[in-house]
Protein backbone atom coordinates (compact mmCIF):
# COMPACT_ATOMS: atom_id res chain seq x y z
CA UNK A 1 0.00 0.00 0.00
CA UNK A 2 1.72 3.12 -1.21
CA UNK A 3 2.46 5.65 1.74
CA UNK A 4 0.07 9.28 1.76
CA UNK A 5 2.09 11.83 -0.14
CA UNK A 6 3.94 14.09 2.72
CA UNK A 7 3.27 17.89 3.11
CA UNK A 8 6.35 19.78 4.58
CA UNK A 9 5.84 20.82 8.23
CA UNK A 10 4.89 23.78 8.75
CA UNK A 11 7.22 25.72 11.38
CA UNK A 12 3.91 28.50 11.96
CA UNK A 13 1.79 25.62 13.25
CA UNK A 14 4.09 24.47 16.37
CA UNK A 15 0.60 23.42 17.95
CA UNK A 16 0.20 20.91 14.82
CA UNK A 17 3.01 18.74 15.75
CA UNK A 18 2.14 15.81 17.68
CA UNK A 19 6.05 15.73 18.92
CA UNK A 20 8.80 18.61 20.00
CA UNK A 21 10.04 20.60 17.17
CA UNK A 22 13.58 18.90 15.46
CA UNK A 23 16.48 20.54 16.73
CA UNK A 24 18.40 19.88 13.60
CA UNK A 25 17.95 19.37 10.02
CA UNK A 26 20.17 17.05 7.60
CA UNK A 27 20.10 16.35 3.98
CA UNK A 28 20.64 12.97 1.96
CA UNK A 29 21.80 13.98 -1.28
CA UNK A 30 21.62 11.27 -4.03
CA UNK A 31 23.14 11.08 -7.33
CA UNK A 32 22.11 7.33 -8.41
CA UNK A 33 19.47 5.04 -7.33
CA UNK A 34 23.18 3.19 -5.74
CA UNK A 35 24.11 5.97 -3.56
CA UNK A 36 20.57 6.52 -2.65
CA UNK A 37 19.95 3.49 -1.15
CA UNK A 38 23.40 4.06 0.82
CA UNK A 39 22.36 7.42 1.52
CA UNK A 40 18.93 6.21 3.13
CA UNK A 41 20.57 2.97 4.85
CA UNK A 42 23.08 5.95 6.54
CA UNK A 43 20.20 8.40 7.37
CA UNK A 44 19.05 5.58 9.53
CA UNK A 45 21.47 5.94 12.15
CA UNK A 46 19.56 9.33 12.49
CA UNK A 47 16.70 8.97 15.24
CA UNK A 48 13.91 11.33 14.53
CA UNK A 49 13.52 11.06 18.65
CA UNK A 50 16.89 13.16 19.15
CA UNK A 51 15.20 16.01 17.62
CA UNK A 52 16.57 15.52 13.62
CA UNK A 53 14.18 16.28 11.01
CA UNK A 54 15.68 14.29 7.56
CA UNK A 55 15.15 15.34 4.12
CA UNK A 56 16.55 13.75 0.94
CA UNK A 57 17.48 15.91 -2.71
CA UNK A 58 18.75 14.28 -6.22
CA UNK A 59 22.45 15.84 -6.84
CA UNK A 60 21.62 16.42 -11.09
CA UNK A 61 23.97 15.25 -13.51
CA UNK A 62 24.11 11.54 -13.04
CA UNK A 63 23.55 9.59 -16.42
CA UNK A 64 21.87 6.94 -14.16
CA UNK A 65 19.70 9.41 -12.06
CA UNK A 66 16.08 8.85 -14.19
CA UNK A 67 13.28 7.61 -11.92
CA UNK A 68 15.32 9.52 -8.84
CA UNK A 69 12.70 11.24 -7.21
CA UNK A 70 10.05 8.96 -7.17
CA UNK A 71 11.89 6.40 -5.31
CA UNK A 72 13.14 8.74 -2.73
CA UNK A 73 9.47 9.90 -2.65
CA UNK A 74 8.28 6.23 -2.57
CA UNK A 75 10.24 5.31 0.67
CA UNK A 76 8.21 8.48 2.67
CA UNK A 77 10.96 10.43 2.85
CA UNK A 78 10.24 14.52 1.89
CA UNK A 79 12.16 15.17 -1.32
CA UNK A 80 13.42 18.93 -2.17
CA UNK A 81 14.67 19.74 -5.50
CA UNK A 82 18.23 20.67 -6.09
CA UNK A 83 17.03 24.36 -6.32
CA UNK A 84 15.10 24.00 -3.07
CA UNK A 85 17.78 22.05 -1.32
CA UNK A 86 20.69 24.85 -2.09
CA UNK A 87 18.76 27.63 -1.03
CA UNK A 88 18.63 26.11 2.76
CA UNK A 89 20.33 25.58 5.17
CA UNK A 90 21.25 22.58 6.53
CA UNK A 91 23.12 21.52 9.88
CA UNK A 92 24.84 18.27 7.79
CA UNK A 93 24.24 17.16 4.16
CA UNK A 94 25.51 13.22 3.84
CA UNK A 95 26.43 11.66 0.04
CA UNK A 96 27.93 8.75 -0.69
CA UNK A 97 28.61 10.17 -4.01
CA UNK A 98 30.39 12.76 -4.47
CA UNK A 99 30.68 15.33 -6.66
CA UNK A 100 32.08 18.99 -7.12
CA UNK A 101 28.70 20.46 -7.65
CA UNK A 102 27.89 19.72 -3.63
CA UNK A 103 30.00 22.87 -2.79
CA UNK A 104 26.94 24.66 -3.68
CA UNK A 105 24.87 22.79 -0.49
CA UNK A 106 24.65 25.74 2.48
CA UNK A 107 25.91 22.41 5.03
CA UNK A 108 28.80 20.57 5.91
CA UNK A 109 29.02 18.09 3.73
CA UNK A 110 30.19 14.14 4.84
CA UNK A 111 30.34 12.03 2.13
CA UNK A 112 31.02 7.79 2.14
CA UNK A 113 31.36 5.31 -0.20
CA UNK A 114 28.15 3.73 -1.76
CA UNK A 115 30.17 0.10 -2.51
CA UNK A 116 32.63 -1.81 -0.90
CA UNK A 117 35.34 0.99 -0.66
CA UNK A 118 36.65 2.80 -3.18
CA UNK A 119 38.15 0.79 -6.37
CA UNK A 120 36.68 1.98 -10.07
CA UNK A 121 38.39 4.35 -12.50
CA UNK A 122 35.93 6.82 -13.39
CA UNK A 123 37.50 9.07 -16.06
CA UNK A 124 34.47 11.02 -16.05
CA UNK A 125 34.45 12.24 -12.77
CA UNK A 126 37.75 12.06 -11.92
CA UNK A 127 39.46 13.51 -14.47
CA UNK A 128 42.22 11.02 -14.39
CA UNK A 129 43.38 7.76 -14.93
CA UNK A 130 44.92 6.61 -11.92
CA UNK A 131 42.66 8.22 -9.22
CA UNK A 132 39.37 5.88 -8.09
CA UNK A 133 36.05 7.65 -8.26
CA UNK A 134 35.54 9.33 -4.81
CA UNK A 135 38.83 10.07 -3.94
CA UNK A 136 39.86 12.11 -6.72
CA UNK A 137 40.99 15.88 -6.63
CA UNK A 138 38.89 16.96 -9.15
CA UNK A 139 35.73 15.40 -7.00
CA UNK A 140 36.72 16.83 -3.52
CA UNK A 141 38.72 20.08 -4.18
CA UNK A 142 37.64 23.27 -5.62
CA UNK A 143 39.88 26.27 -6.23
CA UNK A 144 41.90 24.83 -3.74
CA UNK A 145 39.71 23.95 -1.27
CA UNK A 146 38.74 20.74 0.11
CA UNK A 147 34.97 20.59 -0.19
CA UNK A 148 33.52 17.63 2.42
CA UNK A 149 33.75 18.42 6.00
CA UNK A 150 33.99 14.60 6.39
CA UNK A 151 35.45 11.80 4.21
CA UNK A 152 34.35 8.25 5.73
CA UNK A 153 36.58 5.42 4.60
CA UNK A 154 36.16 1.37 5.26
CA UNK A 155 39.72 0.96 6.01
CA UNK A 156 42.62 2.19 6.89
CA UNK A 157 44.62 1.54 3.42
CA UNK A 158 42.58 3.57 1.94
CA UNK A 159 44.46 7.14 3.54
CA UNK A 160 47.45 5.43 1.66
CA UNK A 161 45.44 5.83 -1.40
CA UNK A 162 43.91 9.13 -0.66
CA UNK A 163 47.28 10.84 0.33
CA UNK A 164 47.94 9.53 -3.54
CA UNK A 165 45.13 11.22 -4.98
CA UNK A 166 44.24 13.78 -3.04
CA UNK A 167 46.84 14.92 0.09
CA UNK A 168 45.18 17.71 1.33
CA UNK A 169 41.69 15.41 2.14
CA UNK A 170 43.29 13.61 4.36
CA UNK A 171 42.91 15.52 7.76
CA UNK A 172 38.98 15.22 6.64
CA UNK A 173 39.03 11.51 6.78
CA UNK A 174 38.17 8.79 9.17
CA UNK A 175 37.92 5.03 8.87
CA UNK A 176 34.05 4.52 9.57
CA UNK A 177 33.64 0.92 8.64
CA UNK A 178 31.40 -0.39 6.78
CA UNK A 179 27.29 -0.08 7.58
CA UNK A 180 26.01 -1.54 5.11
CA UNK A 181 28.12 -4.63 5.33
CA UNK A 182 27.63 -4.88 8.70
CA UNK A 183 23.52 -5.23 8.52
CA UNK A 184 24.42 -8.02 6.18
CA UNK A 185 26.11 -9.79 8.79
CA UNK A 186 23.55 -9.02 11.14
CA UNK A 187 21.06 -10.85 9.10
CA UNK A 188 22.92 -14.23 8.48
CA UNK A 189 20.44 -15.39 11.02
CA UNK A 190 17.21 -14.65 8.74
CA UNK A 191 18.74 -17.00 6.30
CA UNK A 192 15.98 -19.37 6.21
CA UNK A 193 13.15 -16.38 6.18
CA UNK A 194 14.87 -14.89 3.27
CA UNK A 195 15.56 -18.24 1.22
CA UNK A 196 11.54 -18.96 1.96
CA UNK A 197 11.13 -15.42 0.60
CA UNK A 198 12.45 -16.72 -2.42
CA UNK A 199 10.83 -19.64 -3.43
CA UNK A 200 13.72 -21.90 -2.54
CA UNK A 201 13.03 -23.56 1.30
CA UNK A 202 12.37 -27.02 -0.50
CA UNK A 203 16.22 -28.11 -0.66
CA UNK A 204 17.19 -26.56 -4.01
CA UNK A 205 20.42 -24.44 -3.54
CA UNK A 206 20.91 -20.85 -4.83
CA UNK A 207 22.99 -19.83 -7.34
CA UNK A 208 22.92 -15.39 -6.98
CA UNK A 209 24.86 -13.98 -10.57
CA UNK A 210 26.10 -10.74 -9.63
CA UNK A 211 26.83 -7.87 -12.35
CA UNK A 212 27.87 -4.61 -12.20
CA UNK A 213 27.50 -2.07 -14.98
CA UNK A 214 29.76 -1.42 -18.43
CA UNK A 215 31.24 -3.17 -20.94
CA UNK A 216 33.52 -4.99 -18.75
CA UNK A 217 30.78 -6.67 -16.14
CA UNK A 218 29.40 -10.30 -16.45
CA UNK A 219 26.64 -9.33 -18.58
CA UNK A 220 28.60 -6.75 -20.63
CA UNK A 221 30.89 -9.76 -21.63
CA UNK A 222 28.41 -12.81 -21.10
CA UNK A 223 24.88 -11.68 -21.30
CA UNK A 224 23.78 -15.27 -22.05
CA UNK A 225 25.18 -16.81 -18.43
CA UNK A 226 21.66 -16.30 -16.41
CA UNK A 227 19.61 -18.45 -19.76
CA UNK A 228 22.72 -20.92 -19.38
CA UNK A 229 22.75 -21.55 -16.05
CA UNK A 230 18.80 -21.99 -15.87
CA UNK A 231 19.50 -24.21 -18.23
CA UNK A 232 22.15 -26.22 -17.31
CA UNK A 233 21.53 -26.79 -14.08
CA UNK A 234 18.91 -29.51 -12.60
CA UNK A 235 16.03 -27.54 -11.69
CA UNK A 236 15.13 -29.25 -8.89
CA UNK A 237 18.36 -29.30 -7.61
CA UNK A 238 19.48 -25.14 -7.84
CA UNK A 239 17.56 -22.27 -8.40
CA UNK A 240 19.34 -19.23 -10.05
CA UNK A 241 18.32 -15.35 -8.53
CA UNK A 242 20.39 -12.23 -10.77
CA UNK A 243 21.80 -9.24 -9.16
CA UNK A 244 21.89 -6.25 -11.73
CA UNK A 245 23.79 -2.84 -10.47
CA UNK A 246 20.88 -0.34 -10.55
CA UNK A 247 22.80 1.57 -13.47
CA UNK A 248 22.21 -1.21 -15.07
CA UNK A 249 18.50 -0.81 -14.81
CA UNK A 250 18.85 3.21 -15.12
CA UNK A 251 20.60 3.21 -18.38
CA UNK A 252 18.45 0.96 -20.25
CA UNK A 253 15.22 0.37 -18.40
CA UNK A 254 13.49 -1.91 -16.36
CA UNK A 255 11.24 -3.61 -18.96
CA UNK A 256 14.52 -3.56 -21.43
CA UNK A 257 16.29 -5.58 -18.92
CA UNK A 258 12.73 -7.83 -17.82
CA UNK A 259 13.04 -8.30 -21.81
CA UNK A 260 16.13 -9.63 -22.46
CA UNK A 261 15.71 -11.81 -19.16
CA UNK A 262 11.82 -13.38 -20.64
CA UNK A 263 13.47 -16.52 -21.85
CA UNK A 264 15.51 -17.70 -18.88
CA UNK A 265 12.76 -16.29 -16.18
CA UNK A 266 10.03 -18.74 -17.95
CA UNK A 267 12.80 -21.10 -17.09
CA UNK A 268 12.27 -19.87 -13.93
CA UNK A 269 15.68 -17.51 -13.06
CA UNK A 270 14.50 -15.31 -10.20
CA UNK A 271 15.20 -11.19 -10.62
CA UNK A 272 16.38 -9.25 -7.54
CA UNK A 273 14.78 -5.48 -8.14
CA UNK A 274 17.36 -3.20 -8.21
CA UNK A 275 15.88 -0.80 -5.26
CA UNK A 276 16.56 -3.49 -2.85
CA UNK A 277 16.77 -7.64 -2.20
CA UNK A 278 20.23 -7.88 -2.70
CA UNK A 279 21.77 -8.04 0.66
CA UNK A 280 19.01 -10.24 1.23
CA UNK A 281 20.58 -12.47 -1.57
CA UNK A 282 23.87 -12.66 -0.23
CA UNK A 283 22.34 -13.90 2.82
CA UNK A 284 20.17 -16.33 1.08
CA UNK A 285 22.85 -17.52 -1.37
CA UNK A 286 25.35 -20.54 -1.86
CA UNK A 287 27.19 -19.89 -4.81
CA UNK A 288 27.97 -16.81 -6.24
CA UNK A 289 29.04 -15.60 -9.84
CA UNK A 290 30.18 -12.59 -10.51
CA UNK A 291 32.50 -9.72 -11.29
CA UNK A 292 33.71 -6.93 -10.00
CA UNK A 293 30.97 -5.05 -8.70
CA UNK A 294 30.70 -4.84 -5.22
CA UNK A 295 28.13 -7.41 -4.45
CA UNK A 296 30.48 -9.53 -5.16
CA UNK A 297 32.78 -8.97 -2.92
CA UNK A 298 30.62 -8.84 -0.09
CA UNK A 299 29.49 -11.88 -1.05
CA UNK A 300 32.60 -13.29 -0.82
CA UNK A 301 33.17 -11.50 2.58
CA UNK A 302 30.26 -13.60 3.52
CA UNK A 303 32.07 -16.46 3.11
CA UNK A 304 29.39 -17.42 0.15
CA UNK A 305 31.09 -19.69 -2.67
CA UNK A 306 32.32 -17.24 -5.44
CA UNK A 307 32.95 -17.61 -8.90
CA UNK A 308 34.47 -14.65 -11.23
CA UNK A 309 33.27 -15.21 -14.97
CA UNK A 310 35.15 -11.70 -15.91
CA UNK A 311 37.42 -9.66 -13.38
CA UNK A 312 36.54 -6.12 -15.46
CA UNK A 313 40.47 -5.36 -14.07
CA UNK A 314 40.75 -2.90 -17.46
CA UNK A 315 38.62 -0.43 -15.02
CA UNK A 316 39.57 -1.05 -11.84
CA UNK A 317 42.77 0.96 -9.90
CA UNK A 318 45.59 -1.64 -9.53
CA UNK A 319 46.44 -1.38 -6.06
CA UNK A 320 42.73 -1.58 -5.05
CA UNK A 321 41.41 -4.72 -3.05
CA UNK A 322 39.27 -5.02 -5.90
CA UNK A 323 41.74 -5.44 -8.20
CA UNK A 324 43.49 -8.25 -6.14
CA UNK A 325 40.03 -9.86 -5.40
CA UNK A 326 39.99 -10.03 -9.21
CA UNK A 327 43.45 -11.00 -10.05
CA UNK A 328 42.65 -14.25 -7.18
CA UNK A 329 39.15 -14.99 -6.89
CA UNK A 330 38.29 -18.74 -8.31
CA UNK A 331 36.96 -18.46 -12.29
CA UNK A 332 34.75 -19.92 -14.07
CA UNK A 333 34.30 -20.64 -17.61
CA UNK A 334 30.63 -19.38 -19.43
CA UNK A 335 31.42 -22.00 -21.75
CA UNK A 336 31.94 -24.94 -19.82
CA UNK A 337 30.02 -27.47 -18.17
CA UNK A 338 28.47 -25.12 -15.52
CA UNK A 339 27.25 -27.74 -13.22
CA UNK A 340 30.52 -28.96 -12.92
CA UNK A 341 32.36 -26.13 -12.28
CA UNK A 342 29.63 -25.14 -9.36
CA UNK A 343 30.70 -28.97 -7.73
CA UNK A 344 34.04 -28.56 -7.87
CA UNK A 345 33.67 -24.92 -6.32
CA UNK A 346 32.28 -26.63 -3.62
CA UNK A 347 34.65 -28.95 -3.48
CA UNK A 348 37.79 -26.83 -3.36
CA UNK A 349 35.87 -23.92 -1.38
CA UNK A 350 38.36 -22.23 1.18
CA UNK A 351 37.53 -19.36 3.15
CA UNK A 352 40.82 -18.39 3.56
CA UNK A 353 42.09 -17.80 0.28
CA UNK A 354 39.83 -14.35 -0.16
CA UNK A 355 40.12 -13.67 3.51
CA UNK A 356 43.33 -11.12 3.35
CA UNK A 357 41.87 -9.44 0.52
CA UNK A 358 38.55 -8.34 2.31
CA UNK A 359 39.66 -7.83 5.01
CA UNK A 360 42.10 -4.92 3.49
CA UNK A 361 38.72 -3.47 2.27
CA UNK A 362 36.19 -3.63 5.15
CA UNK A 363 37.55 -2.32 8.89
CA UNK A 364 35.78 -2.41 11.87
CA UNK A 365 32.56 -4.11 10.63
CA UNK A 366 31.08 -4.86 14.13
CA UNK A 367 31.58 -1.17 15.04
CA UNK A 368 30.44 0.21 11.70
CA UNK A 369 27.31 1.70 13.16
CA UNK A 370 28.64 2.71 15.82
CA UNK A 371 31.50 4.76 14.36
CA UNK A 372 29.99 6.39 11.71
CA UNK A 373 26.95 7.30 13.71
CA UNK A 374 29.44 9.13 16.21
CA UNK A 375 31.07 10.82 13.38
CA UNK A 376 27.28 12.11 11.94
CA UNK A 377 26.38 13.12 15.37
CA UNK A 378 28.99 14.90 16.29
CA UNK A 379 28.37 17.33 13.40
CA UNK A 380 24.76 18.07 14.96
CA UNK A 381 25.94 18.86 18.96
CA UNK A 382 25.87 23.07 18.57
CA UNK A 383 22.43 22.36 17.79
CA UNK A 384 21.70 20.32 21.22
CA UNK A 385 21.65 17.18 19.97
CA UNK A 386 22.86 14.54 22.08
CA UNK A 387 24.02 11.25 20.34
CA UNK A 388 22.66 8.07 21.89
CA UNK A 389 24.31 6.21 24.57
CA UNK A 390 23.99 2.82 23.19
CA UNK A 391 25.31 1.33 19.93
CA UNK A 392 22.97 0.95 17.04
CA UNK A 393 21.43 -2.18 16.52
CA UNK A 394 21.65 -3.37 13.27
CA UNK A 395 18.36 -4.42 12.31
CA UNK A 396 18.05 -7.01 9.38
CA UNK A 397 18.04 -6.06 6.10
CA UNK A 398 14.76 -6.16 3.81
CA UNK A 399 13.24 -9.72 2.77
CA UNK A 400 13.98 -9.73 -1.05
CA UNK A 401 10.62 -9.46 -3.32
CA UNK A 402 11.74 -11.19 -6.80
CA UNK A 403 10.41 -10.36 -9.98
CA UNK A 404 9.26 -14.04 -11.07
CA UNK A 405 6.99 -16.06 -13.61
CA UNK A 406 5.03 -19.08 -14.10
CA UNK A 407 6.77 -22.06 -13.19
CA UNK A 408 8.50 -23.69 -15.99
CA UNK A 409 5.44 -26.01 -18.21
CA UNK A 410 8.38 -28.19 -20.36
CA UNK A 411 11.17 -30.29 -18.89
CA UNK A 412 13.82 -32.43 -20.23
CA UNK A 413 14.14 -35.49 -18.04
CA UNK A 414 16.65 -38.28 -17.24
CA UNK A 415 17.31 -40.51 -14.26
CA UNK A 416 17.52 -43.40 -12.72
CA UNK A 417 15.89 -46.27 -9.87
CA UNK A 418 18.59 -47.09 -7.55
CA UNK A 419 18.91 -50.25 -5.99
CA UNK A 420 16.12 -49.47 -2.96
CA UNK A 421 13.67 -48.50 -5.40
CA UNK A 422 14.33 -44.75 -5.43
CA UNK A 423 13.47 -42.59 -8.41
CA UNK A 424 16.32 -40.30 -8.96
CA UNK A 425 15.37 -37.83 -11.19
CA UNK A 426 16.66 -34.75 -12.99
CA UNK A 427 14.94 -32.23 -15.04
CA UNK A 428 15.96 -29.49 -16.97
CA UNK A 429 13.54 -27.28 -18.93
CA UNK A 430 12.82 -26.22 -21.88
CA UNK A 431 13.63 -23.00 -23.68
CA UNK A 432 12.74 -22.42 -27.56
CA UNK A 433 16.03 -22.79 -29.40
CA UNK A 434 18.21 -23.31 -26.28
CA UNK A 435 18.32 -27.12 -26.13
CA UNK A 436 21.56 -28.36 -25.06
CA UNK A 437 21.79 -31.58 -27.03
CA UNK A 438 19.55 -34.99 -25.98
CA UNK A 439 19.19 -35.90 -22.29
CA UNK A 440 16.34 -37.74 -22.08
CA UNK A 441 12.62 -37.46 -22.78
CA UNK A 442 10.05 -34.80 -22.32
CA UNK A 443 7.30 -33.78 -19.63
CA UNK A 444 5.00 -31.17 -20.87
CA UNK A 445 2.45 -29.30 -19.11
CA UNK A 446 -0.77 -29.12 -20.85
CA UNK A 447 -0.17 -25.31 -20.58
CA UNK A 448 2.82 -25.11 -22.71
CA UNK A 449 2.74 -22.97 -25.76
CA UNK A 450 4.66 -25.19 -27.40
CA UNK A 451 2.80 -28.06 -28.98
CA UNK A 452 5.39 -29.42 -30.91
CA UNK A 453 6.78 -30.60 -26.68
CA UNK A 454 3.56 -31.83 -26.24
CA UNK A 455 3.35 -34.11 -29.48
CA UNK A 456 6.94 -35.62 -28.08
CA UNK A 457 5.97 -35.85 -24.83
CA UNK A 458 6.38 -39.37 -22.76
CA UNK A 459 4.41 -37.40 -20.08
CA UNK A 460 1.78 -35.08 -20.15
CA UNK A 461 0.09 -33.16 -17.57
CA UNK A 462 -2.28 -31.05 -16.32
CA UNK A 463 -1.33 -28.66 -13.53
CA UNK A 464 -3.99 -26.43 -12.68
CA UNK A 465 -6.22 -27.44 -9.86
CA UNK A 466 -9.83 -27.03 -9.53
CA UNK A 467 -10.24 -27.21 -13.06
CA UNK A 468 -12.89 -28.75 -15.62
CA UNK A 469 -13.40 -31.58 -16.41
CA UNK A 470 -12.31 -33.17 -13.12
CA UNK A 471 -8.96 -35.13 -12.87
CA UNK A 472 -10.05 -38.22 -13.89
CA UNK A 473 -12.17 -37.62 -16.82
CA UNK A 474 -9.18 -35.11 -18.18
CA UNK A 475 -6.82 -38.00 -17.92
CA UNK A 476 -9.47 -40.80 -19.78
CA UNK A 477 -9.79 -37.75 -22.47
CA UNK A 478 -5.90 -36.83 -22.73
CA UNK A 479 -5.76 -40.43 -23.27
CA UNK A 480 -7.26 -39.73 -27.20
CA UNK A 481 -5.62 -36.41 -27.84
CA UNK A 482 -1.97 -37.71 -27.03
CA UNK A 483 -1.83 -41.12 -27.55
CA UNK A 484 2.22 -41.20 -27.45
CA UNK A 485 2.14 -40.16 -23.52
CA UNK A 486 2.98 -42.91 -21.22
CA UNK A 487 2.15 -41.37 -18.26
CA UNK A 488 -0.83 -39.28 -17.91
CA UNK A 489 -1.52 -36.01 -15.16
CA UNK A 490 -3.88 -34.21 -13.24
CA UNK A 491 -3.31 -32.56 -10.16
CA UNK A 492 -6.04 -32.80 -7.56
CA UNK A 493 -4.61 -30.24 -4.94
CA UNK A 494 -0.63 -29.01 -3.98
CA UNK A 495 -0.60 -32.59 -2.29
CA UNK A 496 -2.07 -35.17 -4.88
CA UNK A 497 -3.31 -35.86 -8.59
CA UNK A 498 -4.46 -38.62 -10.34
CA UNK A 499 -2.69 -40.68 -12.27
CA UNK A 500 -3.19 -42.76 -15.57
CA UNK A 501 -1.08 -45.79 -16.99
CA UNK A 502 -1.63 -48.67 -18.80
CA UNK A 503 -5.74 -47.74 -18.76
CA UNK A 504 -5.31 -47.82 -14.67
CA UNK A 505 -6.49 -44.96 -13.01
CA UNK A 506 -4.56 -44.14 -9.31
CA UNK A 507 -4.55 -41.55 -7.09
CA UNK A 508 -1.10 -40.34 -6.04
CA UNK A 509 -0.31 -38.25 -2.32
CA UNK A 510 2.59 -37.43 -0.56
CA UNK A 511 3.28 -39.06 2.49
CA UNK A 512 3.58 -36.72 5.65
CA UNK A 513 5.88 -37.46 8.39
CA UNK A 514 5.72 -36.24 11.59
CA UNK A 515 6.53 -33.13 12.83
CA UNK A 516 6.80 -32.00 9.38
CA UNK A 517 4.26 -30.55 6.90
CA UNK A 518 3.23 -32.43 4.08
CA UNK A 519 5.58 -32.38 1.34
CA UNK A 520 3.71 -30.85 -2.26
CA UNK A 521 3.57 -32.73 -5.04
CA UNK A 522 4.22 -31.21 -8.39
CA UNK A 523 2.24 -33.43 -11.30
CA UNK A 524 5.14 -33.04 -13.85
CA UNK A 525 7.76 -34.44 -11.37
CA UNK A 526 5.75 -37.38 -10.54
CA UNK A 527 4.64 -38.31 -13.78
CA UNK A 528 8.87 -37.98 -14.60
CA UNK A 529 9.54 -40.41 -11.69
CA UNK A 530 6.45 -42.91 -12.69
CA UNK A 531 7.90 -43.20 -16.61
CA UNK A 532 11.48 -43.22 -15.20
CA UNK A 533 10.15 -46.51 -12.81
CA UNK A 534 8.19 -48.12 -15.71
CA UNK A 535 11.06 -48.41 -18.03
CA UNK A 536 13.43 -49.29 -15.85
CA UNK A 537 11.00 -51.98 -14.51
CA UNK A 538 10.08 -53.56 -17.88
CA UNK A 539 6.76 -53.59 -20.35
CA UNK A 540 3.54 -54.67 -18.20
CA UNK A 541 5.17 -53.71 -15.00
CA UNK A 542 2.80 -52.26 -12.29
CA UNK A 543 3.99 -49.68 -9.96
CA UNK A 544 4.10 -50.65 -6.38
CA UNK A 545 2.04 -49.07 -3.32
CA UNK A 546 4.39 -46.53 -3.02
CA UNK A 547 7.15 -44.64 -4.31
CA UNK A 548 10.10 -42.36 -3.06
CA UNK A 549 11.02 -40.07 -5.54
CA UNK A 550 14.73 -38.16 -5.23
CA UNK A 551 15.66 -34.63 -6.19
CA UNK A 552 19.05 -33.67 -5.53
CA UNK A 553 19.04 -33.63 -1.61
CA UNK A 554 15.13 -33.94 -1.35
CA UNK A 555 12.89 -37.20 -1.20
CA UNK A 556 9.44 -36.91 -1.77
CA UNK A 557 7.08 -40.44 -0.72
CA UNK A 558 4.24 -41.18 -2.71
CA UNK A 559 1.01 -43.56 -1.84
CA UNK A 560 -0.92 -44.78 -4.45
CA UNK A 561 -4.96 -45.84 -4.16
CA UNK A 562 -7.16 -46.93 -6.75
CA UNK A 563 -11.26 -46.99 -7.10
CA UNK A 564 -11.34 -50.25 -6.74
CA UNK A 565 -9.20 -51.03 -3.52
CA UNK A 566 -10.92 -49.19 -1.19
CA UNK A 567 -8.08 -46.94 0.23
CA UNK A 568 -5.50 -49.79 -0.51
CA UNK A 569 -2.75 -49.91 -3.58
CA UNK A 570 -1.94 -51.71 -6.91
CA UNK A 571 -0.04 -55.07 -6.24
Amino acid sequence: MPLPRRRRPSRTRPRWNTWAPAEATVLGVARTLTSATRVLDVLGLLRPEDGIDKYCTVNPGSAFADGLPEYLDSVGVTVLTWKEATRRRFDLAVACAVHPSMRRLRAPLMVLPHGAGYNRLVTESTGDLTSPAGLSRRELVHRGKVVPAAIGLSHHDQLTRLFQACPEAVPRAEVLGDWCFQRIMASRQLRDRYRAQLGIADGRRLVVVHSTWSEHSLLGRHPRLPLDLVTSLPSDEFAVATVFHPNVWARHTPLAVLERLGRAMDAGLLVIPPQEGWRAAVVAGDWVIGDHGSTTFYSAAADRMTLLATAGLEELDPSSPAAAFGRTAPRLDPAGDLHAQLLRAEQDHDPGLLRPIVDSQLADIDKSGELTRRRLYAFLEHKGVRPPEEPPDPSPVPDPEPVRRRPPTAYEVAGTVLADGTVDVRRWPLVPGHQGGERGFYAVAVETAHTVWQQSADVVARTVPVAEPPPPEWCLGEAARSPGAAVLVARIDEVSAVLRLHGTLLEARTTRHWGTPQPALDPLLLGAAVNLWLTDAGPGARLPRGLTIRTGRRRIEVRFTSPADGGGGPE
